[in-house]
C-alpha cells in the first residue's frame, strides 16, 4: 500500500463519522403559524419517527401561514420541486382555501402521501361568557350578528364552514356572521380569552388545553358522538344538524420521484404501527384516520368536489 493510498484511506475513515452526523434533514413546510394545527401535523409525526428510529436525520420546519395555507403551499411548490426530502402538512382547511381563493397552485401540484388524523372541532366561549349553550350563541347571532364576532381559522377553512353551517342550521343567513379569521391558534385564543371575540371555532386539540386551564369554555363539539374528556354536547344534541371535522395529512414535493414517494410511504406505514404514534394520537386528542398513497389521492379528489358543494351551499363561492 502506497503512502497516498494509506493517506486517502485514513481521510475516508476520519470523515465517516462526520458523514453520519451531516445527514440530510427533511425540509418541511407547515402552512400555518407556530403552535397551530398545521404545525403539529408537520412536527409530531417526525418527532415520533425520531423517537422510534424510523427517520433520525432531523427536520427543518418552515411556518408560513396565511390565506388558509395557500401562501405556504405556493412557496412549497415554488421551492421544493423534485426534492424527495421535502414534505408539507395539509388539511381540510387547505382544500377549501384553494377553492375560495382561486389559488393558482393546488394539491394537483404536489404528491399525495398520507392522511393521518381527523380532529373534531369545538365551539368555545370566554370563561366568563354569559353563553352557556350553542342556543345562547345563535340567539345572540340572530339578534345582532355584527356585535357577536366569531373567531376561527382562515376564510373558507373548516372553521369558517362550520360557522356557516351552524348559522344555516339555526335558520340564520351565514353571510351575515361576523367571522374573524386568524392565521394561528395562539392569537385567536388570546383574543377569545381577552373578550375581543364572543366565540371561537377550532379543532378540539387546539382548544381543549386552554379549556382545561380555565381560560375558555367549550360549549359544543362538532363530532357525531360526544368525546371522552370533554364536558360538552355535540352540535346535533344542541339541535343543530351539523357534523364536521378537520382531517390532516402529508404531501410530498412536486415531481417527487417514485423512489422518494415509496421511501416516505414506508416511513409513515412503520410509524403508524408504533405505540409511540398511538400515544401521540391520544395526547393530541386526534382520531386515527390513516389513508395512504393512491387511496389518499382518490380521497383528495372527492374532497375537492365535496367542499366545493359545501362552500356553494353557504354562499361562500358561486
Amino acid at each position: 500500500m502506497t503512502f497516498l493510498t494509506r493517506f486517502c484511506s485514513a481521510v475516508v475513515a476520519a470523515l465517516m463519522p462526520l458523514a453520519a452526523v451531516l445527514a440530510d434533514p427533511a425540509i418541511v413546510m407547515a402552512p400555518g403559524g407556530a403552535g397551530g394545527g398545521y404545525d403539529a401535523a408537520a412536527r409530531v409525526p417526525l418527532q415520533v419517527m425520531q423517537e422510534t428510529g424510523i427517520f433520525t436525520d432531523g427536520s427543518q420546519v418552515t411556518n408560513k401561514g396565511g390565506a388558509g395555507g395557500t401562501i405556504g403551499l405556493a412557496e412549497f411548490v415554488r421551492t421544493a420541486k423534485g426534492n424527495d426530502n421535502a414534505i408539507m402538512s395539509i388539511g381540510s382547511i387547505l382544500v377549501g382555501a384553494i377553492i375560495l381563493n382561486k389559488s393558482p397552485v393546488s394539491l394537483d401540484d404536489v404528491t399525495p402521501l398520507v392522511r393521518l388524523t381527523d380532529d373534531a372541532g369545538a365551539v368555545a366561549v370566554p370563561a366568563d361568557s354569559p353563553f352557556k349553550t350553542v342556543k345562547d350563541l345563535t340567539a345572540a347571532l340572530a339578534k345582532n350578528p355584527g356585535a357577536t364576532p366569531v373567531g376561527g381559522g382562515s376564510i373558507g377553512g373548516v372553521d369558517h364552514v362550520t360557522a356557516a353551517l351552524l348559522a344555516k342550521a339555526a335558520g340564520l343567513d351565514p353571510r351575515k356572521i361576523n367571522y374573524v379569521p386568524y392565521t394561528g391558534g395562539a392569537e385567536m385564543i388570546t383574543a377569545l380569552a381577552g373578550g375581543q371575540l364572543k366565540a371561537a371555532i377550532s379543532g378540539l386539540s387546539e382548544l381543549k388545553p386552554y379549556a382545561d386551564q380555565g381560560r375558555l369554555r367549550i360549549i359544543a363539539v362538532t363530532s357525531e358522538q360526544r368525546l371522552p374528556g370533554v364536558d360538552a354536547p355535540t352540535l346535533k344534541e344542541s339541535g343543530l344538524d351539523v357534523v364536521i371535522g378537520n382531517w390532516r395529512g402529508i404531501v410530498g414535493a412536486p415531481g417527487m420521484s417514485d423512489k422518494g414517494r415509496k421511501m416516505w410511504l414506508d416511513r409513515f406505514a412503520k410509524m403508524h404501527d408504533t405505540p409511540e404514534w398511538k400515544k401521540a394520537l391520544s395526547d393530541h386528542e386526534w382520531t386515527d384516520a390513516y389513508l395512504a398513497g393512491d387511496d389518499f389521492a382518490a380521497f383528495l379528489d372527492q374532497e375537492k368536489v365535496r367542499q366545493t358543494e359545501v362552500l356553494k351551499s353557504v354562499g361562500l363561492v358561486k
